[in-house]
Formats: structure tokens, C-alpha cells, sequence
């Protein structure tokens, strides 16, 4: 039953690093494998799925791998199998750097400076800000909160839970090629599908997770249910759609609607279509929405590891 603990131990306190810390300015081991993954790709590139499948195995293989070696070495100790658990969990969660990019934006908007909040919106989303207004900023920034509680968040916790250390680091791993190669451009139309479709397997359940968090962390558990059922299926990614349409309900907004990327104007389904309009109120909502999603995905995962380790002793 030991490892369980650690996990929990560990896992509670990197949640807890990256509330104090957020992430570091420099030198984060995310964006180092961003880098690695980057200088792969230079070498594997050819326009075919074959070569991005390879691609994806060789960079989440690889962390993955270097995690399993790592976890091997101090699986002895008990306070060095804790501290790496919490090392590894600071370094991929990132709840506290989506809701301080989040407030800045919306405290430019408050402000009424809609210029300063235009530059700000990329370092959350690949919308173009200039395409947007007030409330459209607003809406893009909700819907980042809500599908980055997955991503950043709680997809981690599940697969930490179900596989440890190397489980975080796999999880992150593929998450971040998915952004790096996963989206449907000319050049990573191909090249990117491994990695996007393998993003899609591994948030699988941490988007259902987050769904069913956020219905009871919300200030409307019937309402993010109900729109759930009626409208996750309408958006064309199987894990984002989950999870904001859930959001929506909590928050009793509409979320979706049409959106602008490098261009390219998509007209999505309305999500929860008796909410109210986004406002730039809703943006601290959805960041304490997300922080609550995120505490009670940490007491999930221990309850997970728990399970795991009893079973398999």
C-alpha cells in the first residue's frame, strides 16, 4: 500500500507547488521536450501518417521511458519516489498559469482595453484575436479554461493515478505533440494524425472526469448534465465537447458558435442553448470552476491509486 501513498503524497504536493508557483519562466521540462520533439521532427518529417506515428513513439516513448527509468531508481526510497512524484506533477499541471493568462485577459477587458487583452489571447488559444470582440474573447477564454482543466489538469491526475510517474509524463507528452503537430494544416495533416488520435485514446477518460467534476462543482449540477447529454456529441472534438458543454451548464452560458483559426472560420454548435451570452464576469467563474475541478480530480486519482495498488498486491 506504500506506493499508493506516495502517489497521493506526491501528487497533492505538486498540485499544490504549481497553485504556489505556477509554472517556471525558464527552463521548463515541457517546453525542453517541446524542443526535443521539435529537433525530431526536423529529421522524421515526410508528408505520411507512417512517419508521424513513428514520430509520436519515439517522443512520448522516449519521456515516457525516461520517466519508468527514473521512477526504477528511487522506488526504494520512500521520500525520493514522493518528491519525484511531486517534482513530475508540478512539471505537467498547469491550472495555475491557465487561470493567471485567463484573469489577465479579463481584467483587460473590465478595463475595457480590448487591444491588451487581443495580445494576451494567444499565449491560451490559436484563435485570431483580432477576429474578436469583447464578448467573443470572453467566450474564447472560457472554452480554453474548460478544455485546459482536462488537458492541463485532470487528464494528467487519471493517467498519474493509473500509471505513476511515467503515466503523467506519457500523458503530457502526447498532449504536447498533439499541439505541436496534431492540427489539420497542410504540412500535419498526415504527419500529425498518430498524435492527435492518440491525444484523443488518452483523454478519453480525463475529459469524462472532468464532465462529471465540474456538473458537481458547478452552481449547476442539472444544468451541466443536461448539457452534457444533449450537446457534447454536436462538437467535432470527442474530448472537448464533454467537457464544455458540461462547463456551459455549470456556468448557465453558451459556449461554441463560430470561431476563427489562422483564417479559417469554423461554425460550431451552440453548446447549453438556453444559457445566457458569455460576459466577462464569467471568466473568473470558469477559473474557480476549474480550480474546484482540479482539487476534486486529486482526490480522485488517490482514490484510484489506492484501488490499483490493492488490487494488484
Amino acid at each position: 500500500m506504500r506506493a499508493d501513498r506516495d502517489f497521493a503524497y506526491g501528487a497533492a504536493a505538486g498540485l499544490l507547488g504549481d497553485l504556489l508557483l505556477g509554472d517556471p519562466r525558464r527552463g521548463h521540462p515541457v517546453a525542453a521536450f517541446g524542443r526535443a520533439a521539435g529537433a525530431v521532427e526536423r529529421v522524421l518529417w515526410r508528408d505520411h501518417r507512417g512517419w508521424g506515428a513513428l514520430h509520436a513513439v519515439v517522443c512520448a516513448g522516449g519521456a515516457a521511458g525516461a520517466a519508468a527509468l527514473a521512477s526504477s531508481l528511487v522506488r526504494d526510497s520512500r521520500a525520493a519516489s514522493v518528491a519525484l512524484t511531486a517534482a513530475t506533477t508540478w512539471a505537467v499541471v498547469g491550472g495555475t498559469s491557465l487561470g493567471r493568462e485567463a484573469r489577465a485577459i479579463g481584467g483587460a477587458l473590465a478595463a475595457g482595453d480590448i487591444e491588451v487583452a487581443r495580445e494576451r489571447l494567444p499565449h491560451l488559444c490559436g484563435r485570431d484575436p483580432q477576429a474578436l470582440d469583447a464578448d467573443g474573447i470572453a467566450r474564447a477564454v472560457v472554452e480554453s479554461v474548460a478544455e485546459n482543466t482536462s488537458d492541463a489538469v485532470v487528464g494528467a491526475l487519471v493517467w498519474g493515478a493509473v500509471g505513476g510517474v511515467p503515466g503523467l509524463v506519457a500523458f503530457r507528452a502526447v498532449n504536447t505533440l498533439d499541439a505541436m503537430v496534431g492540427h489539420k494544416s497542410v504540412r500535419y495533416r498526415r504527419y500529425g494524425w498518430a498524435s492527435a488520435r492518440l491525444d484523443d485514446v488518452l483523454g478519453w477518460p480525463g475529459a469524462r472526469l472532468t464532465a462529471v467534476l465540474a456538473a458537481v462543482a458547478g452552481d449547476a449540477p442539472k444544468g451541466a448534465l443536461r448539457a452534457w447529454r444533449a450537446d457534447a456529441a454536436k462538437h467535432p472534438s470527442p474530448n472537448a465537447g464533454p467537457v464544455e458543454s458540461a462547463f456551459a451548464g455549470a456556468l448557465g452560458v453558451r459556449l461554441g458558435g463560430s470561431l476563427s483559426y489562422g483564417g479559417r472560420v469554423e461554425h460550431r454548435p451552440v453548446l447549453n442553448t438556453g444559457g445566457r451570452a458569455v460576459d466577462v464576469t464569467d471568466i473568473e467563474r470558469a477559473v474557480r470552476l476549474s480550480r474546484r475541478v482540479g482539487l476534486l480530480a486529486l482526490g480522485v486519482a488517490a482514490v484510484v491509486s489506492t484501488m490499483r495498488k490493492g488490487g494488484a498486491s
